[in-house]
């Protein structure tokens, strides 16, 4: 029987791994062929085919979600070798990656660049050069700024909700989240957003932090079809109800945001 959707699916999956034959067809082959079957259906046929969301943007995604939840590292080095042969850079892969010591801490961070080594060692890549790092005061500063341009006044809440009880945690987000982190070069800031969403709304245990930071990916220059994607790509990684609670999320968002524009206001 002709399969449009399982057809769709094998071609994305074929790009994406750089073969004809992709390896989870034979790995399924003895124990679960429909696993594999309905994997490359759904998956590769239903959502990666989607518009919306460009390849580039759906690889960081899925490395930001694998990372966080730092239970499927064979998963992650295949979409770090994908992420590369869809056109990511090795510094781009690397700073998504780094990323996550804000988001899911630094025991997800570490071992997914131990992971991104691996999958470059095997692609014959070489690792990307650091960025120099600024001052205590130079990172407050520059954290304080990017604060401001990405999550505005949903951020400015959060920093001065923690003065009241916890001063050094709110330094610490300024300083080190959005001063050390959000800074660096080599990922865009769209990209950083997308990968944080897509992180948060697969761990599904900080949904206030996922609606300020759907604020800062629609206050970056995100469009809702690039949030929408993003959300429903995590179904892929982690399963449907955090793909349905992170649109709940975004749905309140954009609620808010529509009402806060009708009365005159900046969003966020």
């Amino acid at each position: 029987m002709h399969d449009t959707r399982y057809e769709q699916g094998l071609a994305q999956l074929c790009l994406l791994e750089g073969t004809t034959q992709p390896g989870i067809i034979q790995a399924m082959a003895a124990i679960a062929p429909d696993l594999a079957r309905l994997t490359i259906a759904f998956a590769y046929g239903d959502v990666y085919a989607r518009p919306g969301l460009t390849p580039r943007h759906r690889q960081l995604a899925t490395i930001g979600i694998l990372a966080a939840l730092g239970n499927a590292q064979p998963q992650l080095k295949f979409h770090i070798m994908g992420a590369i042969r869809l056109g990511c850079s090795t510094g781009e892969v690397i700073e998504a990656l780094i990323h996550m010591a804000v988001y899911a801490g630094f025991p997800a961070a570490l071992n997914g660049v131990f992971t991104a080594q691996a999958a470059f060692e095997a692609l014959q890549l070489s690792t990307p050069a650091n960025p120099a790092m600024a001052t205590d005061t130079a990172r407050y500063d520059a954290g304080w700024a990017a604060l401001r341009h990405i999550d505005g006044e949903a951020g400015f809440r959060v920093v001065d909700r923690l003065k009241t009880i916890a001063p050094d945690l709110a330094h610490f987000v300024v300083a080190f989240a959005f001063g050390d982190i959000y800074t660096r070069p080599g990922l865009d800031l769209l990209s950083r957003e997308i990968v944080t969403v897509a992180a948060l709304a697969a761990m599904g245990t900080a949904t206030a932090q996922l609606k300020v930071h759907i604020h800062g990916l629609l206050n970056v220059g995100g469009t809702q079809e690039q949030l929408t994607e993003t959300l429903i790509h995590t179904a892929v990684y982690a399963g449907f109800p955090a793909a349905i609670n992170g649109m709940l999320a975004a749905q309140d968002v954009l609620q808010a945001r529509q009402a806060q524009a009708a009365q005159g206001k900046a969003p966020g």
